[in-house]
């Protein structure tokens, strides 16, 4: 009797665990992407690292392959059809746009434009008006940096004129630590939090504080929106996963992206822990994924002014929120 019994419950847990097993796509099957980042591996990206290590992407049919190259090069790759997504900021988006690129804006990761002009404290800069006839060192007249930079000029009705720009690279920490810039701009969730670590008093702008501009976020091309809207879908989805669950499990992602991350060990983790606590904060909103219209008009308002863009175009087609769950 016993035989009778153990034999058959022997057979349904095997089959059970086959019809579990067949539930996740093999990974011959899963539709491998690689993805533009323009930047190095950084604790910013745990969203896409959650993604990959808690099995979304793999759930939505992908395989997702990290590039870290400039965000320019991803915005053509996309363009041209050769790469399906990327990852980029949402000046880039109409900039490309302007130039008869054909693609559109399908998630947004970042709410707040995630750029700060610096200063050391004790120079008075306290609002965009305090940064009349001011020396600003940033990484060059180009992305983020500048584009929030002259947001953030012209919320004070300020012209690029009125300040002394100042080419830095990416050395906003050592050169104004050795106060060879007195204003720096940089990445909110970066150069401020470094400086602070090193005990330099700061005096921080947000440009989200004055602004309301289109941010980080994913890119898709018109050919595979209309080819394959469903792995568009896919591919946001997972994506917001994400980064839901970076903002409600921060210790455990930072954990994991140590995977993607090679040098994390021996970087400060306090301030690295704080980069990515920044960071979630201008992540989060009602509905994660979100692109408000608004922000994409005041976006195109200020690459007119400076004159990036020569006319308005159809926003409509710049961004969606299609695919947003």
């Amino acid at each position: 009797m016993l035989k009778k019994i153990i034999i058959p419950l022997i057979l349904v847990l095997a089959l059970a665990l086959s019809a579990c097993g067949a539930s996740q796509p093999k990974a011959d099957t899963l539709t491998k992407i690689r993805l533009p980042l323009g930047y190095i591996a950084n604790i910013q990206f745990a969203p896409l690292y959650a993604a990959v290590e808690k099995g979304f992407f793999e759930e939505a049919g992908m395989e997702v392959e990290f590039d870290y190259s400039f965000e320019t090069d991803g915005v053509k790759l996309v363009g041209a059809g050769e790469l399906p997504f990327a990852v980029v900021s949402g000046e880039q988006v109409l900039l490309a746009r302007s130039q008869g690129i054909p693609v559109t804006y399908v998630a947004a990761w970042y709410q707040k434009y995630p750029i700060s002009v610096v200063s050391k404290g004790g120079l008075g800069i306290a609002s965009p008006q305090d940064l009349k006839g001011r020396r600003i060192g940033l990484p060059g007249l180009f992305g983020a940096n500048y584009i929030g930079l002259r947001a953030l000029l012209f919320s004070a009705g300020l012209k690029e004129s009125d300040v002394q720009l100042e080419s830095v690279g990416f050395n906003q920490v050592e050169v104004l630590a050795t106060d060879q810039q007195e204003v720096v701009v940089g990445y909110a969730a970066n150069e401020p939090i470094q400086l602070k670590a090193q005990g330099i008093d700061v005096t921080e702008l947000r440009v989200a504080d004055y602004a309301n501009l289109a941010a980080n976020g994913v890119l898709a091309s018109e050919k595979i929106i209309a080819d394959d809207p469903e792995l568009v879908r896919a591919f946001v989805s997972a994506f917001i996963k994400g980064m839901q669950y970076t903002i409600e499990h921060p210790d455990e992602v930072y954990a994991l992206s140590a995977k993607h991350i090679p040098n994390l060990a021996d970087l400060d983790q306090a301030v690295q822990k704080e980069v990515l606590a920044t960071s979630a904060e201008m992540w989060k909103a009602d509905r994660l994924g979100y692109s408000d219209p608004q922000a994409w008009e005041n976006m195109q308002d200020i690459l007119l002014e400076m004159g990036l863009i020569t006319e308005k175009m159809d926003l409509s087609k710049a961004f969606t929120n299609e695919f947003v769950p």
